[in-house]
């Protein structure tokens, strides 16, 4: 190795070593606040939902196949509380029921003729997820995490007699990350956690429609749509 190379990585691992033990030196705000064994906080961000869609292939009786996609994300709003349960040094038990208002965007094609559907689902849902959080070492005034756990969801104000409809209730999956930033009256914490549903959405029972003849094909066109969402929050504790 060239003497100017090996003055550059010594010179950048003093650098290193400098910026880390400046970082040990510095005032913890709040330093005993991980170690409560109830706190509460709240959180505010949005999502973006998706459904993950099984096609039928149904063919209509005047042969008409319909099949969708949903081309975009649309952004919606997220509220919700945190309810927190010290366990150790590392992991935390928390309780997160939120409201996540949203909308998704379908597009239907029929195959043969490539005529075009547009439509829109609007889902409110009340989720309660139960988190295992798992915290790595405080360094000054950060500490990122990593958490996951399980879901329930029921829906808030679905319409009846449009030309899709979702179920009343959902259970799935979560797990995410984020990073505690700690201010000196609280923590600040950015937070991106996903959302997998397990439990088919379309419901398939549409006695609700007036005109079945024009929107009923739109729901036989589906084998399943299982949720997804991506939420981004702000957490403040």
């Amino acid at each position: 190795m060239k003497t100017k190379n090996i003055i550059i990585l010594f010179v950048a691992l003093f650098l290193f070593g400098n910026s880390v033990y400046a970082q040990k030196e510095k005032v913890k705000n709040r330093p005993h606040a991980d170690q409560k064994m109830f706190s509460l906080g709240f959180t505010v961000g949005i999502n973006m939902q998706d459904l993950i869609l099984s096609h039928s292939g149904f063919a209509q009786p005047n042969g008409e196949v319909w099949f969708a996609e949903i081309p975009s994300y649309n952004p919606g709003f997220s509220v919700g509380i945190i309810a927190d349960r010290y366990l150790n040094e590392h992991l935390n038990l928390r309780l997160v029921p939120s409201l996540h208002f949203g909308e998704k965007q379908f597009t239907f094609k029929e195959q043969t003729s490539k005529e075009i559907f547009k439509t829109t689902l609007k889902t409110n849902y009340l989720t309660v997820p139960l988190l295992l959080k798992y915290s790595a070492k405080r360094l000054n005034n950060f500490r990122p995490y990593v958490l996951g756990g399980v879901y329930g969801s029921m829906e808030i104000g679905g319409k009846k007699n449009m030309p899709l409809r979702a179920k009343g209730s959902d259970y799935g999956l979560e797990f995410g990350f984020g990073c505690n930033f700690y201010m000196p009256l609280f923590k600040f914490c950015p937070e991106i956690r996903f959302s997998l549903g397990l439990k088919d959405m379309i419901q398939k029972d549409r006695s609700d429609l007036v005109d079945k003849e024009q929107y009923l094909k739109y729901t036989e066109a589906f084998n399943s749509g299982k949720s997804r969402m991506i939420i981004i929050t702000f957490n403040f504790e």
